[in-house]
């Protein structure tokens, strides 16, 4: 059976593929369900620190993966994707939360849903494979780079307000480390130490809880000696629909909102007018491309590790759904996290219910947890971000390309990574996208070549053969060189058989050198290939006689040319 959506997308494919068109068993309910509670555990710390570092109060990033989790599960097109906030987006969300405040973000993460909507309909899906490699790697490593510098602060417990640029951030950095707090920086070190030493345990449990509590203990141990450790309670504050306030992560469900209508810390509510939403376009549009490139990297990730095909259109509608939804209840930008999409797989999912449970699980640890959360030392939390940092930079990937890629491909890749971190992400890829695409162009052109075939050529018959694309960036390279050959020739033969493309450039260069013709010489062309001829034809190129001829193939080209009176 075959289900058509709008412009050709299916919506809801991935759950229709996987728990209906598939026979959906007791079995696999069961494995999803181990899978939704462990990345669930996953999630619950990463997504209070993501929101944390992208400048709102955790509670906000427990909403999005509670609400954006399920929307995205149901409606997307990869059936094993878990959807979340995700570190990628810190580096833009910061930006907007500290200029507009959390109604400025959510607004933001509206129009970024509307245009991942566009992009699905508009089926763009496939254009992620016109991303080089070269930049995806050189833009998330400088993501990396921003997010584990954002951190420094909180994992030594430094005194001191983090400027915006990245270079005023690290020499304020580097004053600032008078400053530190031996406390929090022995809380962080053991995080830190749990979290890369867990692995090797080779235990099926993910090692992010144990670092928070082993975090946690190591901050119980120093309040008993009288240290002072900044957490979740102690910096964030809540108001409660019925007015009485608290400290650290409401213990109550995602509550319906207008996002405009949310109040800044004096009290004041965002002002939606041309002028604000006209500000808010950029970052918009920077949140929609990065969701889409994010998710559709992550679909291409978990088809390679399971056999299986994601439906990118389908994807893109899902992620843009789950942006739209998900600010009507707090919930900031999200999109398909790697990470804890490769852990649900590994825990033995097969369908997005794994990826349902997950938000179930989070919804759960808010109305249970909440108070216990608050106790979550910041330090600790820096730590779990700075290795989230370092999975993102994907630093054994960069060592790779810069020993082993051509000098192109790294150019492009420390651009990227330098305006990633100087600058902003939208900055490099377009940069990243253009450079490559030019070196790209220089390099194909380069292939492109002119040579004589000396067999049948004689003292006044030049044969020549064309191999390569004749587009405009070598085209007037090779009739130049040909130009400069056809002295005292009477008779040009020129072979197109390994010539795929003759494009607009190409066309114009090939009609110059007719017209550059010496008199008395003919050029006759052979064996021309469909798109070349095709392009030809339309232009209205036809034989001239004593000057220009075509012929289906070299012997007749030969024989033509034999022909021909001196």
């Amino acid at each position: 059976m075959k289900t058509h959506g709008i412009n050709g997308v299916r919506p809801f494919s991935a759950l229709i593929d996987a728990c209906w068109r598939e026979s959906y068993t007791l079995q696999r309910f069961l494995k999803d369900i181990i899978a939704g509670i462990t990345v669930g555990i996953i999630a619950i710390p990463l997504a209070m620190v993501l929101a944390i570092a992208s400048g709102v109060p955790p509670q906000y990033g427990l909403y999005t993966s509670a609400i954006a989790g399920i929307v995205i599960a149901v409606t997307g097109g990869s059936r094993y994707s878990v959807s979340g906030p995700t570190a990628a987006f810190v580096v833009i969300l910061y930006p907007v939360s500290q200029q507009f405040g959390l109604s400025g973000l959510l607004i933001a993460t509206l129009m970024s849903g509307v245009f991942l909507v566009i992009m699905g309909l508009a089926r763009f899906g496939r254009l992620i494979e016109y991303i080089p490699i070269s930049v995806t790697l050189g833009f998330t490593s400088g993501i990396g780079i921003t997010i584990a510098t954002m951190q420094i602060k909180d994992f030594f417990g430094l005194t001191l307000d983090v400027p915006e640029h990245y270079i005023d951030k690290v020499v304020a950095l580097a004053s600032a480390m008078p400053t530190i707090s031996w406390a929090d920086t022995l809380i962080a070190s053991v995080t830190l130490a749990v979290l890369v030493l867990w692995p090797r345990l080779k235990l099926r449990v993910p090692g992010h809880l144990p670092a928070l509590l082993a975090g946690t203990a190591v901050m119980a141990l120093l309040s008993w000696f009288g240290y002072s450790v900044a957490t979740i309670g102690s910096k964030f504050h809540y108001l409660m629909p019925d007015g009485s306030s608290g400290q650290g992560i409401p213990p109550i469900l995602p509550q319906f909102v207008l996002p405009w209508n949310i109040p800044d810390i004096s009290g004041k509510t965002f002002e939606l007018n041309w002028d604000t939403i006209s500000a808010l376009l950029p970052a918009a549009f920077s949140m929609a491309m990065l969701g889409a490139i994010e998710s559709l990297l992550c679909a291409v990730v978990l088809d390679g590790m399971t056999g299986k095909k994601h439906h990118s259109n389908g994807e893109l509608i899902g992620q843009g759904l789950g942006n739209l939804t998900a600010p009507f209840f707090g919930g900031i930008t999200a999109t398909a996290a790697i990470a804890r999409s490769a852990a649900n797989v590994r825990a033995g999912a097969s369908s997005p219910v794994s990826a349902i449970i997950h938000s179930i699980l989070v919804i759960m640890a808010l109305l249970v947890l909440a108070p216990a959360l608050s106790y979550l030392p910041l330090a600790a939390m820096s730590s779990l971000l700075l290795l989230v940092a370092w999975n993102m930079s994907e630093a054994h990937k960069v060592i790779d390309i810069l020993r082993r890629a051509p000098k192109d491909d790294i150019i492009v890749m420390l651009l990227c990574m330098s305006l990633t971190v100087l600058f902003d992400m939208v900055i490099a890829i377009t940069v990243g996208i253009v450079l490559a695409s030019l070196l790209f162009m220089r390099r194909i052109a380069r292939m492109t070549r002119l040579t004589e075939m000396t067999t049948e050529s004689t003292s006044d018959r030049l044969v020549m053969r064309v191999s390569g694309p004749l587009f405009f960036a070598a085209a007037e390279r090779i009739f130049n060189e040909l130009t400069l050959r056809i002295e005292n020739q009477r008779v040009i033969i020129l072979q197109w058989d390994a010539v795929s493309v003759l494009d607009a450039g190409g066309l114009s260069a090939f009609q110059r050198f007719i017209d550059v013709l010496p008199e008395g010489t003919e050029l006759i062309n052979c064996d021309i290939q469909y798109q070349p001829l095709k392009t030809l034809a339309r232009a209205g190129i036809k034989p001239i006689a004593g000057k220009l001829a075509f012929y289906a193939s070299m012997e007749e080209a030969l024989m033509a040319s034999s022909r021909i009176p001196d």
